[in-house]
């Protein structure tokens, strides 16, 4: 039996090859052995070893599962809170028994093998695929675990989400395009089915956006499912072959956060000109969640005014205009858009608790000495995420390297550009709360 290993980013990596795997034409050692690293090579990509500190995490989760059946076999009955959190934790279990059952077929295929006699090559060699199915069936399971060992609830991936768009540096160029990106993210949202609800917005003479909030409710609709297939489409046996990781609107689009680069020519002007919005992606609770779930109004100042700008009479005769300030982080948030003071302040005080919620997160993260994800920067609107060239037809994002072409498609069509990039920076911000699981661990 040869074992080769190989550990990269804290993730420890093996084959077992067992000697009679390799063809007996080989007879020196030194092309043997080159043998065993060409079987080696075929199968890395499919089968990997779980890192210790995710090991650790999903051991963990199962103990929890079994406390709580115990419990409830012991009191007949549990809480609606217990039974949520078993809820997450039962897929969990299930993939880790499926991961055991492939274990157990493995090591009777291993057995088999080594009974067999020299001469029983077809019996061998069907051995073998049996074998690679196997890994690629368990290279499979490994990325559901590690998905699995992911803590969510500090992530709020599942979470409703508040989009602000804001034109930074540029004039009108910026202004235009805030707007288009506004659309584009109202486009992306209604692909999902998602309700957008437009909660306050101050637009230019020439149809730019000053600045703009969106509410994005999944509400009825369908999470966003990010699918991952193998590379061979080899099916589990439950018919899985595809599997993916739920999303909420804020999963899906925290990583637009930060500031988007325009580089393109003016209709009056022959040079290219650069300009730039801001984007910062806020999670938010549910629409009906009652007024005293947001913040405590002991903690918020309330100001109604008459509203200014386009709408007629109206806004010069009804105080419908609403500003609310926070006055712990004495953060505001002003809506005028509806003619309903009710609805203003409805909106207000959604989007000044989503701003709360999120200056109190990364307030708390600063304290422990944290930052966030490297993927994801400082979560701010000064960060540069993404470059669009119009003249060269391309966006660039710089956090995944990932270019894509086709402005025009990936900002008004289904190519929509949230859509189009949301896979790899998806998996590469996993790789990274999986190693930082590790450096916990480590740290432990």
């Amino acid at each position: 039996m040869v074992t080769i290993s190989v550990s990269a980013n804290g993730i420890r990596m093996g084959y077992k090859v067992c000697a009679r795997q390799i063809p007996k034409v080989v007879s020196s050692s030194v092309n043997k052995q080159c043998c065993v690293s060409a079987i080696f090579h075929r199968h890395f990509k499919y089968f990997s070893m779980i890192s210790a500190a995710v090991e650790g995490r999903l051991q963990s989760m199962k103990s929890r599962h079994d406390e709580i059946m115990e419990e409830m076999k012991s009191a007949g009955h549990t809480s609606p809170a217990i039974g949520k959190e078993l809820s997450k934790l039962m897929p969990v279990v299930n993939l880790m028994e499926k991961w055991e059952a492939l274990v157990a077929e493995e090591a009777s295929l291993r057995d088999l093998l080594a009974e067999l006699k020299e001469d029983e090559i077809e019996m061998k060699s069907e051995c073998l695929e049996e074998l690679d199915l196997i890994h690629q069936k368990q290279a499979m399971l490994t990325e559901l675990m590690m998905d699995a060992a992911i803590p969510q609830d500090e992530d709020e991936s599942d979470s409703d989400a508040i989009v602000e768009v804001r034109a930074g540096t540029g004039g009108d160029e910026a202004s235009l395009f805030a707007a288009e990106l506004v659309a584009c993210y109202i486009n992306a949202a209604k692909l999902l089915s998602w309700k957008v609800e437009v909660l306050s917005e101050s637009r230019t003479d020439i149809g730019g956006l000053r600045e703009a909030s969106l509410s994005i409710v999944a509400g009825n609709g369908p999470p966003y499912r990010l699918a991952r297939k193998s590379d061979d489409e080899v099916p589990l046996d439950d018919g899985s072959e595809t599997f993916f990781t739920s999303l909420g609107p804020y999963g899906t689009f925290k990583f637009e956060s930060g500031v988007h680069r325009v580089q393109r020519v003016p209709v009056n002007d022959s040079r290219i000109h650069t300009s730039a919005c801001s984007v910062a992606v806020l999670p938010s609770l549910p629409d009906d969640s009652k007024e005293t779930d947001l913040l405590p109004m002991s903690e918020l100042k309330i100001e109604t005014m008459r509203a200014s700008g386009a709408g007629g009479q109206h806004v010069n005769t009804t105080d419908s205009a609403v500003r609310i300030t926070h006055l712990p982080t004495k953060i505001t948030a002003s809506i005028q858009d509806e003619r309903s003071q009710h609805k203003n302040k409805e909106k207000a005080l959604r989007l000044v608790a989503a701003r709360v919620r999120d200056f109190r997160k990364s307030t708390e993260e600063k304290a422990r000495g944290e930052t966030r994800s490297s993927l994801m920067g400082g979560g701010d609107r000064s960060e540069r995420i993404r470059t669009y060239n119009f003249p060269q037809d391309r966006v660039t994002d710089h956090r995944s390297k990932e270019s894509h072409f086709g402005i025009n498609a990936l900002l008004n069509t289904e190519a929509n550009i949230v859509l189009a990039f949301l896979p790899l920076l998806h998996k590469l911000h996993r790789e990274e709360k999986i190693e930082r699981l590790g450096e916990t661990n480590t740290s432990a």
